[in-house]
């Protein structure tokens, strides 16, 4: 909203120094528009005086001259017509951000770049879509392992807005498991769903860095507020941190946390569910299995199936 008044106040000063520029070379048409609430409001005093039918006649009359005097003197002296129209970045909400009560598609548009913007998933988003995603890389259990996910992940977005899920997706390297909850972030993200991604590691050291850096408590306090209430939080290869008993504190705070506050999370890892349990406690392991909807992907690396295709390294 703050950029959107910045907006208009840099249309009203650009139509202000139009207006500066008509009236150095037509001085006639600033004596007229000087006139004109003037006049204005003498038809306001006739109309609550005398006839109203009569009065809104005239008014109409003295309004369409006007406009038509001002015209003629704008494309006399090389003006266009409109040079002294506001105008407007966006026609259809005049750079408000709504039409009536409802956002306008350039609202829309603006939040979902912020949304990216804060989610560190621009990059990784790109292209990425349900509908993209092939099942050529797997075939017999592998395929319907992939299957199931999909269809997990997709419903889990169908039914963001009314049923709080998480995932944990595990499973051998390169099986598709960050591709497929970036799939669901996109789709979220596009419906103004705020959304955050971290990797485990880089996760656990922002909030090492928090706890224990220089920065002050305000720093841990505004980052664990958004680690906590972002409507979708993604941690990716858990397990590819430096685990200790700070990290295993912390994966439990904020799945508990995140949990409390009916805020879904999806966790993907190379790690089995036995390795996990041992990595992290039996207490994590615990929330995991009783609030966590278990999808496993099983197969080759699909990095490397696409490099001897001689294919992007994308999915």
């Amino acid at each position: 909203m703050i950029e959107y008044a910045g907006i208009r106040d840099r249309h009203r000063h650009e139509l202000e120094k139009r207006r500066m520029r008509v009236y150095a070379r037509i001085p006639e048409l600033q004596e007229l528009e000087q006139q004109t609430p003037s006049l204005a409001m003498d038809l306001l005093r006739k109309r609550l005086s005398e006839s109203p039918a009569a009065d809104q006649l005239s008014f109409r009359e003295t309004a369409a001259q006007i406009t038509r005097r001002r015209t003629q003197l704008l494309t006399e002296n090389g003006f266009p017509p409109d040079y002294l129209e506001m105008t407007w970045d966006c026609p259809d909400c005049h750079d408000t951000g709504y039409v009536g009560r409802e956002k306008c598609h350039c609202l829309r548009r603006r939040e979902t770049a912020v949304l990216y913007d804060q989610s560190n998933l621009e990059t990784l988003a790109d292209g990425a879509a349900f509908s993209a995603l092939s099942e050529s890389y797997y075939s017999g259990e592998d395929l319907e392992h992939f299957r199931h996910a999909r269809r997990t992940c997709q419903r889990f977005v169908e039914e963001f807005d009314t049923v709080c899920r998480n995932l944990y997706l595990f499973g051998t390297v390169g099986t598709g498991k960050t591709m497929l909850s970036v799939c669901a972030a996109r789709a979220l993200i596009e419906k103004g769903r705020s959304v955050l991604y971290f990797s485990a590691s880089s996760l656990f050291d922002r909030l090492a860095d928090c706890t224990f850096g220089s920065g002050s408590r305000d720093t841990l306090r505004e980052f664990t507020a958004d680690l906590y209430s972002c409507d979708l939080l993604i941690i990716d290869d858990l397990g590819t941190e430096f685990t200790n008993a700070f990290v295993a504190s912390q994966l439990f705070t904020c799945i508990s946390e995140r949990e409390l506050n009916r805020h879904s999370t999806i966790i993907s890892t190379n790690l089995s569910l036995k390795e996990m349990q041992a990595r992290y406690s039996d207490r994590v392991f615990s929330r995991i299995m009783s609030t966590y909807e278990i999808c496993k992907l099983t197969g080759k690396d699909i990095r490397l199936q696409r490099r001897r295709r001689g294919r992007p390294a994308g999915r």
